[in-house]
């Protein structure tokens, strides 16, 4: 998959031990409020209040839930080998985010060992306070618009088959940050003609004209999240809408783009809602590629984790979303939304990792 050449004599020097420990810093002050921000903040009345049941919300918590302790199958491999510092170098070279550090993804070892990562464009804080992620929250300092053309140098650098831009939410923005998006994409595939591009994108509030640009800037696969049931969304994404992202998708699949969703469980959705959901958007937007994997509570701050779902029942998900008409389905306890985003552009088109040249190429962008 990757090009960074291997170096198994590397070993920590002191510039190296002195960037960690920036990092670690860093990752101890980046948050000026509560991490996550108020999950169940709304601008109605809420359905039902969490603050004083399971939160630990600024001390306000009358009682506090124990953690739950992870299941043996919840594994992760710790951060290490020349392909991850290889990978790392390159980012903090060039100045770059990534949601993999970002957001605490569990996967950040196994996939950096490899050479894949997933850019988080348009800065590192968001504007919005989802009680499940872990990127911070604030009103975001600066609007690079040299940022298009870092991520595209250091794309060339990595010489990827595939690979995954995200960002965060730039609500303050008339666009959303869909211009830097929209060159972003231009200019990676620019640099990396035979690199296929994964966008997962926000919402723009809604804003189709700022959604277009993005189309229009033909990535071959287009992500926006669900993240949950409907049920959940005033808890876990309460700055969003569920008919308006579930719209979002549509509109990309219209466009002829191979769509892509994810959501997660253990979060207090139960097992015939994700059913449920499934139908809706198969039934709504058609769209070729389902991630699901385990919710993980990224700090005391967030919303709690509802339970540990087994393996077997991530199986039992991923039958049942083929069985719905879903191209590819992902579906496991460590999945992620990136997780494993090069192998499914192979999966869903049946071809060896070393022969498939683009996914536009291989669909013609012309899947119904």
């Amino acid at each position: 998959m990757s090009t960074i050449p291997a170096n198994p004599d590397h070993t920590p020097d002191s510039a190296e031990s002195a960037a960690r420990t920036t990092r670690v810093q860093r990752n101890r002050t980046r948050h000026p409020r509560m991490l996550g921000g108020d999950p169940v903040r709304r601008l109605d009345k809420p359905v039902i209040s969490l603050t004083d049941q399971v939160l630990n919300n600024a001390g306000q918590a009358k009682h506090t839930l124990a953690p739950k302790r992870k299941p043996k199958w919840m594994r992760a491999k710790l951060p290490g080998g020349p392909g991850y510092h290889a990978l790392r170098d390159i980012m903090e070279t060039h100045s770059l985010h990534t949601v993999c550090e970002e957001a605490g993804c569990p996967n950040m070892g196994e996939c950096w060992a490899r050479g894949v990562a997933t850019i988080m464009i348009l800065g590192d804080t968001c504007t919005r306070a989802c009680g499940f992620c872990n990127v911070k929250t604030g009103k975001p300092p600066v609007y690079d618009e040299d940022e298009p053309r870092r991520v595209a140098e250091s794309l060339a650098l990595m010489g990827l088959k595939h690979v995954v831009i995200t960002s965060v939410n730039r609500d303050e923005l008339p666009d959303g940050g869909a211009a830097i998006w929209a060159e972003t994409v231009i200019r990676a595939r620019e640099a990396c003609p035979d690199m296929s591009i994964e966008v997962l994108i926000p919402d723009f509030e809604g804003n189709w004209d700022a959604l277009q640009l993005v189309i229009d800037a033909q990535p071959e696969i287009l992500n926006h999240n669900l993240e949950t049931v409907p049920r959940m969304y005033p808890a876990v994404r309460p700055q969003a809408k569920y008919d308006q992202s579930m719209e979002l998708l549509k509109r990309c699949r219209d466009a002829g783009l191979v769509t892509k969703t994810g959501i997660m469980v253990g979060i207090g959705e139960r097992d015939d809602e994700v059913l449920e959901l499934m139908d809706d958007i198969q039934s709504s937007a058609q769209t070729h590629i389902l991630t699901i994997g385990q919710y993980l509570q990224p700090t005391p701050n967030h919303l709690p984790i509802d339970r540990f779902v087994e393996p077997v029942v991530f199986e039992r998900f991923k039958d049942q979303g083929l069985a719905r008409g879903f191209r590819v389905v992902e579906s496991g306890p460590m999945v992620r939304s990136s997780y494993h985003a090069d192998m499914q552009v192979e999966e869903l088109h049946g071809k060896d990792r070393q022969s498939f040249n683009t996914v536009q190429e291989l669909m013609g962008k012309s899947t119904t």
